[in-house]
């Protein structure tokens, strides 16, 4: 699809509590920002009579980890006005936390780096929109990550993209997860608003088989729907944001913080990805 680009001025703008913002496996040094996917793949499963067909061969995910751990120590690349798919809004935010200082930037990575994992072992190539979890780096902006793995960009067209958060709703009486699939934002999303929708579903349909509840406090029934996230507007696949609990609520966060909780996110959202796909 192609776009008629936006002049933005600089602004400095104050965030709060999670926002979308998105680099694929490679090197960074914290200044120059983030740096497109590498185009290396993974290798190519082995078919015999002894090692199955492995389901997602030839396929490509991209995995978008919310944010980044050193997003508040370059507050003025982070604070800067992007495209975010025909509005103005910054780069990237901090993200939130849990009421004990756990990031969300920590959650989302470590939830993806095992997403990862398991869908690697079933065969698909994955593209990460960011390289690392660290205090040293920043970004990307949320129109790079939603662009990573769109035909025409650097490196694999990818068939799927799933952005992984946490929320920061202050009340800890809401508690839940909840998917936002884009809405239909005529010369951005209309292309993708059909398999987007089905995508919510399945990563909603397999949050709810892990065992997790549906958010009390937004969407209905676990699905929300937007058009002002850059990370979905900007993309040329199907794509959703999952917001996989309120890090301020006991309960989620419990989940949230534990290994135990953060392998049961991942398989869930890589089920979700397989059944998609398939």
């Amino acid at each position: 699809m192609v776009r008629t680009g936006l002049v933005l001025a600089s602004v400095a703008v104050t965030l709060a509590g999670c926002s979308s913002g998105e680099v694929a496996d490679g090197p960074g040094d914290g200044s120059a920002g983030p740096r497109p996917p590498a185009a290396s793949a993974d290798p190519s499963p082995t078919a015999s009579a002894t090692v199955p067909r492995r389901p997602l061969a030839g396929r490509v995910v991209v995995l978008d980890p919310g944010h980044q751990l050193g997003n508040a120590r370059f507050r003025s690349r982070v604070d800067r006005a992007v495209d975010a798919g025909g509005l103005v809004k910054a780069c990237n935010t901090t993200g939130t936390a849990s009421d004990d200082g756990y990031p969300e930037a920590t959650f989302a990575w470590e939830v993806a780096v095992e997403v990862r994992r398991l869908l690697r072992r079933a065969g698909a190539r994955v593209l990460m929109t960011r390289e690392d979890n660290s205090h040293e780096h920043w970004g990307p902006c949320i129109d790079e990550r939603g662009r990573i793995g769109n035909p025409g960009q650097p490196g694999p067209a990818a068939d799927v993209r799933l952005s992984i958060h946490g929320d920061g709703a202050l009340s800890p009486s809401a508690h839940g997860f909840h998917v936002i699939r884009p809405g239909r934002h005529e010369g951005w999303t209309d292309d993708i608003v059909g398999p987007s929708e089905r995508l919510a579903l399945a990563v909603r349909d397999a949050l709810v088989r892990a065992g997790f509840a549906p958010s009390t406090y937004r969407g209905e029934d676990g699905i929300d729907v937007r058009s002002d996230l850059g990370t979905l507007n900007h993309s040329d696949i199907p794509a959703v944001m999952a917001e996989l609990g309120n890090m301020r609520a006991p309960a989620d966060a419990a989940a949230m913080t534990s290994v135990a909780g953060r392998q049961r996110y991942a398989r869930a959202l890589a089920a979700a990805v397989r059944t998609f796909l398939r």
